[in-house]
């Protein structure tokens, strides 16, 4: 007998190319190898409402329903899961650490929501190890109900990019926790330098306000012809701006993994990156990569201006990336750690200690 489906609770609009994120990606991503392996996965699309959407959808179960829950949506609808906990089979999925992200707005009823929705699963898939690590150091969730599943990255052919390693490219929704700010203001003290371009590939709706103050300020450096804000890519435009890349710059304040470097360093690019979360993670085991202070534009600055500067390093750095590709790790491997997950979820699969003390 078939097991029964897993209702998959995504934020709607994943698929917008507009409100594109890596939490969105990785929630296509997973459903997609998921089926690959056979489960079925019944993707319900609800919106960030503060829970009476997801009060609806939770609602319409069956008890003993096995239920994953993207984290955004659990922790707006904590006190919903809470509700839902003893009749519902639920595993949250924590691409972040809501309360540790910065400029966050009442942090502490942030975390403690945080805590009410990952006490209300069964278990929790984290995308990091970092942020496994940040959960547990958070006393936000108990170490043995979380499982972790990075990433994957796909196939992909390896750039090509330029002779004078000029094109850098910067890829993530231009917000304040992504520094973009911090990149622009490194390149504002490069303009002595001949032949280099950026480009700050990412939305501008996510954060408008900080979108317009980055453009304002690649204006006053007077840098517009050679940085360019071209908004959301994907598909083939995105896969180009990779192709042609030599270095990509992950200037980020908070990062659960590093979904941008990994994709990197599995094109064969170079990366220089902010020493920040699961970034360090997402580039392991290679030395394609340059970490650097976070919010830090003259250890970045510094950095550039050597990458210019020594061609020999370039080509060390390059070929190392290259090398790296054959490391990249799978959606199918992301899959098959969720998959079981999910199986021991089920009814009659066995509880964990946490559950029982719950229980008890």
């Amino acid at each position: 007998m078939p097991d029964a489906a897993v209702q998959f609770l995504v934020p709607e609009g994943i698929e917008d190319d507009e409100r594109v994120s890596g939490g969105n990606v990785y929630d296509r991503r997973i459903g997609e190898a998921l089926r690959a392996q056979g489960v079925d996965v019944r993707m319900v699309r609800v919106g960030a409402d503060g829970g009476l959407e997801v009060a609806s959808a939770l609602s319409a179960l069956r008890r003993d329903d096995v239920v994953l829950i993207d984290g955004l949506l659990a922790v707006a609808a904590a006190r919903v899961l809470e509700a839902q906990s003893t009749r519902l089979r639920m595993v949250v999925l924590a691409h972040m650490v809501a309360s540790a992200l910065p400029r966050i707005q009442d942090r502490a009823s942030t975390a403690e929501r945080e805590r009410v929705a990952l006490n209300a699963a069964r278990r929790v898939i984290a995308t990091s190890e970092w942020t496994r690590s940040e959960l547990v150091a958070r006393a936000l969730a108990e170490p043995d109900r979380i499982v972790v599943a990075r990433p994957g990255t796909d196939p992909a052919p390896t750039a090509t990019g330029s002779a004078s390693g000029g094109h850098l490219l910067c890829v993530g929704a231009v917000a304040f926790h992504k520094g973009q700010d911090v990149l622009v203001n490194a390149l504002a003290g490069m303009d002595d330098l001949p032949g280099w371009s950026c480009s700050i590939v990412g939305s501008l709706d996510t954060d408008p306000e900080f979108a317009t103050r980055t453009a304002a300020a690649i204006r006053s450096a007077g840098l517009t012809e050679r940085i360019e804000l071209p908004g959301v890519l994907t598909g083939r435009r995105l896969a180009e701006a990779y192709r042609a890349a030599d270095l990509v710059i992950v200037p980020s304040r908070a990062e659960s993994y590093g979904m941008v470097a990994a994709e990197a360093v599995a094109r064969g690019i170079p990366v220089v990156a902010a020493r920040v979360g699961g970034v360090p993670e997402a580039i392991a085991g290679s030395t394609a990569a340059v970490l650097i202070p976070p919010d830090d534009p003259v250890a970045l600055r510094a950095v550039l201006r050597q990458w210019w500067a020594e061609p020999p390093r370039r080509a060390v750095l390059k070929a190392e990336a290259v090398r790296s590709r054959t490391m990249r790790r799978t959606w199918a491997e992301s899959a098959r750690i969720a998959a079981t997950v999910l199986r021991r979820t089920r009814p009659g699969a066995g509880v964990v200690e946490s559950e029982r003390r719950r229980a008890g």
